[in-house]
């Protein structure tokens, strides 16, 4: 399965319908005092839809990717419209104000601040002012990352938000070109973490993850170890061409879709997807795990891609991670 035309029509259509819907919006803030309890736009005049910060952060993502993707449908104009209107300096800097809190030190760390780099990036591909209004806020973010990745002595290995391979794969895509130190930081942490796991038994998923925690540690190593990762993937799956451990390749049950945390799981075949594929490119066509991680990803495209749409806990974040799944991470 290839990103197609009816894919970004149906998936923007939804996005943009919920991009500015400020209401149910979860907030991440700690109050500290009674000034605080305003509506989500008064603290966050872009990203105050989408149920949450970071799912609007990547709606906006998708968003651009999509109608870069494919400039001359209908909807890209609307899109451009949109950005025009939200992606402006004076918003930016109430999104940036926001960082200066008390208390915000860990504010969407690391996911949120993964996803506005990746946004960040997607924005200097277009011929629009909306990268250099962004700027600020990258330039915050990725100065976080520096100052907090030197002090995260374990990997955060979990399946949800706080998983660190995840947020580093998105982070060291957007500082290949933009910051060499940032880079460096992210590969000498990963190698620190895992260049020495062995036999990973993939005991997941968990009931409301919606990464696996093996994948996510696979693909940022293909990342960080290029031509090395064939043999560190061997050492860590080694099992892997026999389809074990059969939990990754099975794809997750959704058993209620109307619950937020368990349709989660939608997006761990999503993610499972994206990353699988991932995985078979860095191994390359000649080695015996590629046909099976190949196989592996489409399951799970399958499995999931129906139900990208059709409740609002799922459909206010699940579009994004279809679009990696289809078309990836690089330009």
């Amino acid at each position: 399965m290839e990103l197609t035309p009816d894919h970004a029509v149906r998936f923007a259509t939804a996005t943009l319908a919920h991009l500015g819907r400020e209401y149910p919006y979860k907030m991440d803030l700690v109050l500290t005092g009674p000034e605080d309890a305003k509506p989500p736009r008064e603290h966050h005049p872009i990203f105050h839809g989408s149920f949450d910060w970071h799912s609007c952060v990547h709606g906006w993502w998708q968003l651009l990717r999509l109608a870069r993707r494919f400039p001359d449908l209908p909807i890209a104009a609307e899109i451009r419209a949109r950005a025009d209107a939200m992606l402006v300096p004076e918003k930016v800097m109430g999104e940036r104000a926001f960082l200066d809190r008390p208390y915000s030190a860990a504010f969407e760390r690391p996911y949120g601040w993964a996803w506005l780099l990746a946004l960040h990036a997607e924005t200097e591909a277009h011929d629009a002012p909306w990268a250099a209004a962004l700027e600020p806020l990258a330039a915050a973010f990725a100065a976080r990352f520096r100052a907090f990745l030197p002090k995260l002595t374990y990997p955060l290995r979990v399946g949800t938000h706080f998983n660190i391979a995840f947020a580093l794969v998105l982070a060291r895509h957007w500082a290949e070109t933009r910051d060499p130190a940032l880079v460096t930081l992210i590969d000498t942490n990963a190698r620190d973490w895992f260049a020495q796991d062995r036999d990973c038994q993939a005991w997941e998923p968990g009931g409301d993850e919606f990464l696996s925690s093996a994948l996510t540690e696979a693909h940022l190593m293909a990342t960080v170890l290029a031509d090395d990762f064939p043999g560190w993937f061997d050492a860590f799956l080694p099992r892997v061409a026999h389809q074990q451990p059969a939990t990754l390749f099975t794809p997750a049950n959704v058993s209620d879709r109307s619950d937020g945390k368990i349709a989660h799981l939608d997006g761990l075949n999503l993610s499972r997807a994206w990353s699988w594929r991932a995985i078979a490119s860095a191994l390359g066509p000649a080695h015996a795990v590629t046909p099976v991680a190949e196989a592996a990803a489409q399951r799970h495209l399958a499995a999931a891609l129906p139900h990208v749409t059709g409740d609002y806990m799922g459909e206010h974040w699940l579009a994004s991670f279809a679009l990696l799944a289809l078309d990836g991470l690089a330009d």
